[in-house]
Protein backbone atom coordinates (compact mmCIF):
# COMPACT_ATOMS: atom_id res chain seq x y z
CA UNK A 1 0.00 0.00 0.00
CA UNK A 2 1.32 3.68 -1.13
CA UNK A 3 1.54 6.55 0.78
CA UNK A 4 0.29 7.90 -2.85
CA UNK A 5 -2.43 5.78 -2.52
CA UNK A 6 -4.44 8.47 -0.36
CA UNK A 7 -3.89 11.25 -2.49
CA UNK A 8 -6.60 13.66 -3.65
CA UNK A 9 -7.27 16.85 -5.06
CA UNK A 10 -8.05 19.99 -2.65
CA UNK A 11 -8.42 23.34 -4.05
CA UNK A 12 -6.79 26.07 -1.20
CA UNK A 13 -9.61 27.90 -1.10
CA UNK A 14 -11.72 25.12 0.83
CA UNK A 15 -9.24 25.06 3.44
CA UNK A 16 -10.76 26.95 6.07
CA UNK A 17 -9.39 29.73 7.71
CA UNK A 18 -11.89 30.69 10.47
CA UNK A 19 -14.67 28.24 12.15
CA UNK A 20 -17.78 28.25 11.24
CA UNK A 21 -20.13 30.29 13.42
CA UNK A 22 -22.09 29.02 15.48
CA UNK A 23 -20.40 25.82 16.04
CA UNK A 24 -23.11 23.56 15.07
CA UNK A 25 -23.99 25.34 11.54
CA UNK A 26 -21.20 23.54 9.77
CA UNK A 27 -21.74 21.63 7.08
CA UNK A 28 -21.90 17.34 8.11
CA UNK A 29 -21.89 15.00 4.71
CA UNK A 30 -23.28 11.42 6.15
CA UNK A 31 -21.77 8.57 4.69
CA UNK A 32 -24.42 5.47 5.49
CA UNK A 33 -21.51 2.17 5.12
CA UNK A 34 -24.40 -0.47 4.88
CA UNK A 35 -25.33 1.16 1.02
CA UNK A 36 -22.54 3.62 0.09
CA UNK A 37 -25.17 6.19 0.46
CA UNK A 38 -24.10 9.79 0.39
CA UNK A 39 -26.43 12.48 2.69
CA UNK A 40 -25.64 16.45 2.95
CA UNK A 41 -27.06 17.92 5.86
CA UNK A 42 -25.46 20.66 8.89
CA UNK A 43 -23.81 19.19 11.83
CA UNK A 44 -27.20 20.51 14.04
CA UNK A 45 -28.30 17.52 12.33
CA UNK A 46 -26.47 14.58 14.44
CA UNK A 47 -28.55 13.87 17.03
CA UNK A 48 -30.70 12.86 14.30
CA UNK A 49 -28.59 9.68 13.79
CA UNK A 50 -27.71 9.18 17.07
CA UNK A 51 -29.85 6.33 18.76
CA UNK A 52 -30.85 6.09 22.52
CA UNK A 53 -28.82 4.08 24.28
CA UNK A 54 -25.38 4.64 21.65
CA UNK A 55 -22.40 6.15 23.55
CA UNK A 56 -20.84 9.73 22.37
CA UNK A 57 -17.02 9.21 23.09
CA UNK A 58 -15.02 12.63 23.42
CA UNK A 59 -11.96 13.90 23.84
CA UNK A 60 -11.71 16.29 26.89
CA UNK A 61 -8.27 17.25 26.27
CA UNK A 62 -7.45 20.90 26.26
CA UNK A 63 -5.25 23.02 24.10
CA UNK A 64 -2.51 24.86 25.64
CA UNK A 65 -0.95 28.08 24.63
CA UNK A 66 2.24 25.78 23.40
CA UNK A 67 3.84 28.57 20.90
CA UNK A 68 6.42 30.97 22.90
CA UNK A 69 8.21 33.85 20.97
CA UNK A 70 11.17 34.96 22.34
CA UNK A 71 14.90 35.86 21.99
CA UNK A 72 18.15 33.69 22.54
CA UNK A 73 19.47 35.45 25.92
CA UNK A 74 22.90 36.30 24.84
CA UNK A 75 22.69 37.17 21.10
CA UNK A 76 18.79 39.12 21.23
CA UNK A 77 18.00 36.82 17.75
CA UNK A 78 14.43 35.98 17.74
CA UNK A 79 13.31 32.58 18.61
CA UNK A 80 10.79 30.17 18.93
CA UNK A 81 9.78 27.33 20.98
CA UNK A 82 6.98 24.95 20.52
CA UNK A 83 5.50 22.57 23.48
CA UNK A 84 4.82 19.01 22.35
CA UNK A 85 4.98 16.98 25.24
CA UNK A 86 5.85 17.63 29.04
CA UNK A 87 8.25 15.08 30.50
CA UNK A 88 8.40 16.60 33.67
CA UNK A 89 7.77 19.74 36.32
CA UNK A 90 10.65 21.58 34.23
CA UNK A 91 11.19 19.74 31.01
CA UNK A 92 9.44 19.89 27.99
CA UNK A 93 10.00 17.80 24.25
CA UNK A 94 9.33 21.19 21.59
CA UNK A 95 10.44 21.82 17.98
CA UNK A 96 12.88 25.23 18.40
CA UNK A 97 13.67 27.59 15.16
CA UNK A 98 16.09 28.33 14.43
CA UNK A 99 17.19 25.10 15.15
CA UNK A 100 20.52 25.17 13.94
CA UNK A 101 21.49 28.01 16.45
CA UNK A 102 19.56 26.31 19.31
CA UNK A 103 22.39 23.91 20.15
CA UNK A 104 22.59 22.41 24.13
CA UNK A 105 23.48 24.44 26.44
CA UNK A 106 21.68 27.59 24.87
CA UNK A 107 19.22 29.73 27.05
CA UNK A 108 16.45 31.59 25.40
CA UNK A 109 14.22 34.05 26.91
CA UNK A 110 10.63 34.93 27.25
CA UNK A 111 8.57 38.26 28.44
CA UNK A 112 12.10 40.01 29.45
CA UNK A 113 13.19 37.16 31.45
CA UNK A 114 9.47 35.83 33.32
CA UNK A 115 9.96 32.75 31.63
CA UNK A 116 13.50 31.04 30.86
CA UNK A 117 14.51 27.86 28.90
CA UNK A 118 17.55 25.85 28.35
CA UNK A 119 18.08 23.58 25.22
CA UNK A 120 19.06 20.38 26.62
CA UNK A 121 19.25 18.09 23.55
CA UNK A 122 17.93 16.26 20.81
CA UNK A 123 14.76 14.17 20.36
CA UNK A 124 15.29 11.40 17.32
CA UNK A 125 11.60 10.83 17.41
CA UNK A 126 10.35 14.56 15.89
CA UNK A 127 13.43 16.13 15.36
CA UNK A 128 12.98 18.10 18.60
CA UNK A 129 14.75 18.99 21.60
CA UNK A 130 13.95 18.94 25.14
CA UNK A 131 14.04 22.28 26.89
CA UNK A 132 14.41 23.07 30.47
CA UNK A 133 12.24 25.68 31.54
CA UNK A 134 13.62 27.92 34.89
CA UNK A 135 10.78 30.31 36.45
CA UNK A 136 9.61 31.31 39.44
CA UNK A 137 5.73 31.01 40.15
CA UNK A 138 3.18 28.67 38.52
CA UNK A 139 4.11 27.65 35.02
CA UNK A 140 0.47 27.60 33.85
CA UNK A 141 0.14 30.75 34.71
CA UNK A 142 3.02 32.08 32.76
CA UNK A 143 1.92 30.00 29.50
CA UNK A 144 -1.06 31.26 29.67
CA UNK A 145 0.28 34.94 29.41
CA UNK A 146 3.03 34.62 27.33
CA UNK A 147 1.70 31.74 24.81
CA UNK A 148 -0.16 31.52 21.85
CA UNK A 149 -2.34 29.15 20.08
CA UNK A 150 -0.33 26.80 17.80
CA UNK A 151 -2.28 26.84 14.91
CA UNK A 152 -1.91 24.51 11.69
CA UNK A 153 0.53 25.91 9.68
CA UNK A 154 -2.11 26.23 6.66
CA UNK A 155 -4.26 28.28 8.97
CA UNK A 156 -2.91 32.05 7.66
CA UNK A 157 -5.29 34.06 9.50
CA UNK A 158 -5.04 34.89 13.29
CA UNK A 159 -7.86 33.67 15.67
CA UNK A 160 -9.55 36.47 17.29
CA UNK A 161 -11.33 33.92 19.42
CA UNK A 162 -8.56 31.70 21.20
CA UNK A 163 -11.45 29.54 22.84
CA UNK A 164 -12.76 28.61 19.43
CA UNK A 165 -9.81 26.51 19.07
CA UNK A 166 -11.22 24.63 22.29
CA UNK A 167 -14.07 22.31 22.32
CA UNK A 168 -16.76 23.40 24.67
CA UNK A 169 -16.22 20.36 26.86
CA UNK A 170 -11.90 20.40 27.17
CA UNK A 171 -10.35 20.14 30.66
CA UNK A 172 -7.36 18.32 30.83
CA UNK A 173 -4.04 20.82 29.49
CA UNK A 174 -2.01 19.16 27.14
CA UNK A 175 -2.77 19.10 23.46
CA UNK A 176 -0.43 21.19 20.59
CA UNK A 177 -3.53 20.76 18.58
CA UNK A 178 -6.97 20.46 19.03
CA UNK A 179 -9.20 17.18 18.81
CA UNK A 180 -11.15 19.16 16.02
CA UNK A 181 -13.98 17.25 15.21
CA UNK A 182 -15.59 17.95 18.60
CA UNK A 183 -15.18 21.80 18.11
CA UNK A 184 -18.45 21.28 16.30
CA UNK A 185 -20.65 20.30 19.19
CA UNK A 186 -22.56 23.49 21.17
CA UNK A 187 -23.37 22.55 24.83
CA UNK A 188 -27.29 23.07 23.63
CA UNK A 189 -26.75 20.15 20.71
CA UNK A 190 -24.96 18.19 23.59
CA UNK A 191 -28.07 19.05 25.73
CA UNK A 192 -30.32 17.65 22.74
CA UNK A 193 -28.19 14.52 22.53
CA UNK A 194 -28.54 13.29 26.39
CA UNK A 195 -32.03 13.93 26.27
CA UNK A 196 -32.42 11.48 23.73
CA UNK A 197 -30.94 9.15 25.58
CA UNK A 198 -27.33 8.67 24.15
CA UNK A 199 -24.51 8.66 26.97
CA UNK A 200 -21.76 11.31 26.56
CA UNK A 201 -18.34 9.63 27.81
CA UNK A 202 -15.43 11.45 28.23
CA UNK A 203 -11.63 10.03 27.36
CA UNK A 204 -8.55 11.71 26.99
CA UNK A 205 -5.79 11.60 24.52
CA UNK A 206 -3.42 14.78 24.33
CA UNK A 207 -2.65 15.32 20.68
CA UNK A 208 1.18 16.28 19.22
CA UNK A 209 1.86 17.91 16.32
CA UNK A 210 2.83 14.42 14.84
CA UNK A 211 -1.09 15.11 13.65
CA UNK A 212 0.09 16.95 11.16
CA UNK A 213 3.02 15.89 9.47
CA UNK A 214 2.85 13.86 6.05
CA UNK A 215 3.77 10.34 5.95
CA UNK A 216 7.40 10.52 4.11
CA UNK A 217 7.51 6.87 3.41
CA UNK A 218 6.80 5.56 0.22
CA UNK A 219 5.25 2.82 1.57
CA UNK A 220 2.39 2.90 4.25
CA UNK A 221 3.51 0.09 6.73
CA UNK A 222 6.95 1.62 6.76
CA UNK A 223 5.64 4.86 8.65
CA UNK A 224 6.37 5.35 12.30
CA UNK A 225 3.75 6.73 14.38
CA UNK A 226 4.25 9.97 16.88
CA UNK A 227 3.52 8.60 20.65
CA UNK A 228 0.46 10.61 22.36
CA UNK A 229 -0.51 10.00 25.85
CA UNK A 230 -4.32 8.82 26.08
CA UNK A 231 -6.19 7.82 28.90
CA UNK A 232 -9.58 5.87 29.40
CA UNK A 233 -11.06 5.40 33.37
CA UNK A 234 -11.93 2.61 34.99
CA UNK A 235 -16.09 4.22 34.62
CA UNK A 236 -15.71 5.16 30.82
CA UNK A 237 -14.74 1.57 29.99
CA UNK A 238 -17.50 0.09 32.39
CA UNK A 239 -20.08 2.52 30.78
CA UNK A 240 -18.67 1.62 27.27
CA UNK A 241 -18.31 -2.06 27.78
CA UNK A 242 -22.22 -2.28 29.05
CA UNK A 243 -23.59 -0.03 26.29
CA UNK A 244 -22.19 -2.37 23.99
CA UNK A 245 -23.48 -5.36 25.59
CA UNK A 246 -26.89 -3.75 25.83
CA UNK A 247 -26.81 -3.35 22.45
CA UNK A 248 -26.13 0.16 21.88
CA UNK A 249 -23.20 1.67 19.51
CA UNK A 250 -20.01 3.71 20.31
CA UNK A 251 -19.95 6.60 18.19
CA UNK A 252 -16.47 8.24 18.11
CA UNK A 253 -16.15 12.07 17.78
CA UNK A 254 -12.48 12.27 16.17
CA UNK A 255 -9.92 10.36 15.42
CA UNK A 256 -8.28 10.45 18.44
CA UNK A 257 -11.08 8.86 20.30
CA UNK A 258 -11.19 6.50 17.81
CA UNK A 259 -7.26 5.89 18.44
CA UNK A 260 -7.68 5.75 22.44
CA UNK A 261 -10.19 3.48 22.39
CA UNK A 262 -8.64 0.93 20.28
CA UNK A 263 -5.32 1.40 22.33
CA UNK A 264 -7.08 0.00 25.21
CA UNK A 265 -9.29 -2.86 23.60
CA UNK A 266 -8.50 -6.31 23.58
CA UNK A 267 -9.11 -8.43 20.40
CA UNK A 268 -12.72 -9.09 21.50
CA UNK A 269 -14.16 -5.88 21.51
CA UNK A 270 -13.94 -5.13 25.46
CA UNK A 271 -12.60 -1.78 26.35
CA UNK A 272 -9.86 -2.03 29.09
CA UNK A 273 -9.10 0.99 31.81
CA UNK A 274 -5.52 2.52 30.87
CA UNK A 275 -3.04 5.22 30.83
CA UNK A 276 0.17 5.69 28.82
CA UNK A 277 1.67 6.45 25.66
CA UNK A 278 0.05 5.15 22.42
CA UNK A 279 1.92 4.96 18.76
CA UNK A 280 -1.21 2.80 17.36
CA UNK A 281 -1.39 3.08 13.75
CA UNK A 282 -4.77 2.31 12.33
CA UNK A 283 -4.86 1.82 8.56
CA UNK A 284 -6.66 -0.26 5.95
CA UNK A 285 -5.89 -4.04 6.59
CA UNK A 286 -6.03 -2.86 10.90
CA UNK A 287 -9.61 -3.99 12.53
CA UNK A 288 -11.50 -2.19 13.87
CA UNK A 289 -12.45 -4.02 17.20
CA UNK A 290 -14.86 -0.83 19.66
CA UNK A 291 -15.74 1.33 17.44
CA UNK A 292 -19.09 1.23 15.33
CA UNK A 293 -19.33 4.98 14.08
CA UNK A 294 -17.35 7.98 13.90
CA UNK A 295 -17.48 11.90 13.34
CA UNK A 296 -14.74 13.15 11.90
CA UNK A 297 -13.24 16.38 9.64
CA UNK A 298 -12.11 15.93 6.41
CA UNK A 299 -8.28 15.31 6.61
CA UNK A 300 -4.91 16.32 4.48
CA UNK A 301 -4.13 14.09 1.57
CA UNK A 302 -1.98 11.23 2.31
CA UNK A 303 -2.57 11.65 6.14
CA UNK A 304 -2.26 9.29 8.61
CA UNK A 305 -6.19 10.60 9.70
CA UNK A 306 -7.62 9.85 6.48
CA UNK A 307 -5.49 6.46 6.20
CA UNK A 308 -7.55 5.80 9.67
CA UNK A 309 -10.89 7.23 7.81
CA UNK A 310 -10.11 4.24 4.92
CA UNK A 311 -10.11 1.85 7.60
CA UNK A 312 -13.77 2.31 8.41
CA UNK A 313 -15.13 3.18 5.02
CA UNK A 314 -12.61 1.77 2.51
CA UNK A 315 -9.80 3.70 0.68
CA UNK A 316 -12.37 3.92 -2.30
CA UNK A 317 -14.93 4.92 -0.83
CA UNK A 318 -13.37 7.51 1.65
CA UNK A 319 -12.02 9.39 -1.66
CA UNK A 320 -15.18 9.11 -3.35
CA UNK A 321 -16.41 10.45 -0.08
CA UNK A 322 -13.47 13.94 -0.46
CA UNK A 323 -14.04 13.89 -4.18
CA UNK A 324 -18.16 14.56 -3.34
CA UNK A 325 -17.59 17.31 -0.30
CA UNK A 326 -14.45 18.84 -2.85
CA UNK A 327 -17.20 18.83 -5.62
CA UNK A 328 -19.99 20.27 -3.29
CA UNK A 329 -17.58 22.84 -2.02
CA UNK A 330 -17.35 21.71 1.67
CA UNK A 331 -14.49 23.25 3.91
CA UNK A 332 -11.91 21.28 5.22
CA UNK A 333 -9.35 20.67 7.90
CA UNK A 334 -9.27 22.24 11.64
CA UNK A 335 -11.88 24.63 10.76
CA UNK A 336 -13.72 22.74 8.38
CA UNK A 337 -17.02 20.31 7.97
CA UNK A 338 -17.83 17.39 9.04
CA UNK A 339 -18.53 13.99 8.30
CA UNK A 340 -20.35 10.98 10.06
CA UNK A 341 -19.02 7.79 8.93
CA UNK A 342 -22.49 5.68 10.22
Amino acid sequence: MKTSDFDYELPEELIAQTPAEPRDHSRLLVYHRADQSIEHRHFYDIVDYLNPGDALVVNETRVIPARLLGVKEDTGVPVEILLLRRENTTDWEALVRPGRRLKPGTVCSFGDGLLRCEILGNVAETGGRTVRFLYSGVFEELLDRLGEMPLPPYIHEKLQDAGRYQTVYAKQDGSAAAPTAGLHFTPELLDKIRAKGVTVVPVLLHVGLGTFRPVKETDVDRHVMHSEFCCITPGAADTLNRIRRDGGRIVCVGTTSVRTLETFASDDGVIHPGAGDTAIFIRPGTRIKAVDALITNFHLPQSTLLMLVSTLMGREEALRAYREAVRERYRFFSFGDAMLID
